[in-house]
Parts: C-alpha cells; structure tokens; sequence
C-alpha cells in the first residue's frame, strides 16, 4: 500500500479548509502499542511514535483506516509552504524536530466471532516527501470479541535502540525518542543480542516478580 494515496486525500482536505499555501508532510512510524484485546465497535487509542517535521505550527493527523483484515495508520502533518532554514532558526521551540509521543484512534472493528485484525503502519527511520512511498510494515496484532475484552495487555512494536541506565537495567526505547521516561523495561535483562535499531515485536504486561523494581515490562516476542 501507497503512502502517497493517503497524503492525496489530506492533501485534497488540506485544499479545501486552508487554502493553496499548505502541503502534506507524510512520516514514519517508529513505534506503537495498543491493547491486545478490543470490543468490536469500540475505536480505541493507539500510542504512537513519529517523525517530528521542520516547520512551523505543524498540525499532525494519524491517518487510521481501517479494512477486512487490518488497521494501517500512514500518520502526515499539515504544514505550510513558508521557507524556513532549520539549521539557522532561532526559535526552536517552535519546531517538532526528532520523534514524537503522540496518539492516534483506531476505528472500532467488526466481529461476530473472536478473531485477529492486524496492525500496520508506514515504518522507516527517515523523512518522506509526499510524492515518495513508505513502506507499510506489520507492527503485531490485536483480537476483537464480541464482549469482554480484557484490556490489560498492551501489544507493541517498532524501531528501538537500547538503554542501559546507572545500575545496569535495560530498557527498550523508540528510535528518535530520548525521553528516559518513554522507555520500557526488558523482561529477560539477558536477551539483548541485535537489539540496537532492530524492528521488534512482544507486548507490554504485568510481570509475576518485579524486574529492575518495575512490574510494567516489555515481553519481546521478536526481532529484525
């Protein structure tokens, strides 16, 4: 799936509410959670980490959508055609520069049956014009029943680089993102092997025994 078909459409919205002197910025993203279990119907937040943009008051949109089989985010900001120079700008508090912390709503999915809907998103570790593709990766899966889900369980998954802190504890960070805060800890603190800018998948859960006096730890399933 073409990124550029969803930057088309905010584009063409983009048109319509701001006039001729605004563009669509597509990004990446570079990790996600959610929860394991949904109640079908039932939109439901998804934690997202993108690509900031050198501009101006950027307004960014996460471009959920949902299909048969899975929901694909192909996340963009709207920016406006003013020319700025990054390296030069002054006032960089006005600027969304690195990766973000941010949301966005996935719609609610059907379900008669317990069953299984993938996650996808447009995943890289760089910018992309709007004219340019990205290419949409499987991020995990989420399960949708009837009734009861059970939200306890956060599913997640993207590109991470690894923290070591002052005692030797290991935590998973998305790439981009150095907010010691945003990290999660790594269940098995022995399973560290490729883990620097590798794609990861596994969940989020409450661990039997603490690891690093954390409960809340990431479970890794797998890398690439």
């Amino acid at each position: 799936m073409r990124l550029a078909m969803f930057a088309a459409i905010a584009l063409g919205l983009l048109l319509a509410c701001d006039g001729p002197n605004g563009k669509v910025d597509p990004v990446s993203v570079q990790w996600m959670d959610w929860p394991a279990e949904v109640n079908a119907g039932q939109p439901f937040r998804t934690r997202l980490v993108v690509w900031g943009v050198c501009a101006i008051n950027p307004r960014f949109r996460p471009g959920a959508h949902a299909d048969q089989s899975a929901v694909t985010f192909a996340p963009y900001y709207l920016v406006d055609n003013d020319q700025i120079f990054c390296a030069n700008l002054r006032e960089v508090t006005l600027l969304q520069v690195g990766a973000i912390d941010t949301s966005g709503t996935a719609p609610g999915l059907a379900a008669s049956a317990s069953r299984t809907y993938e996650m996808r998103a447009g995943a890289e570790v760089v910018f992309a014009r709007a004219e340019e593709s990205i290419p949409v990766r499987h991020f995990g899966n989420v399960i949708v029943r009837p009734t009861g889900a059970d939200p306890s369980q956060r599913n997640g998954g993207g590109t991470v680089f690894l923290l070591v802190d002052s005692v030797g504890c290991l935590r998973l960070s998305p790439l981009g993102l150095y907010n010691p805060n945003s990290a999660l800890v790594l269940e098995d603190q022995a399973d560290t092997t490729g883990l620097n800018y590798a794609f990861v998948r596994g969940y989020i859960h409450e661990a039997a025994a603490p690891v690093c006096g954390q409960t809340r730890v990431f479970h890794l399933v797998s890398r690439n």
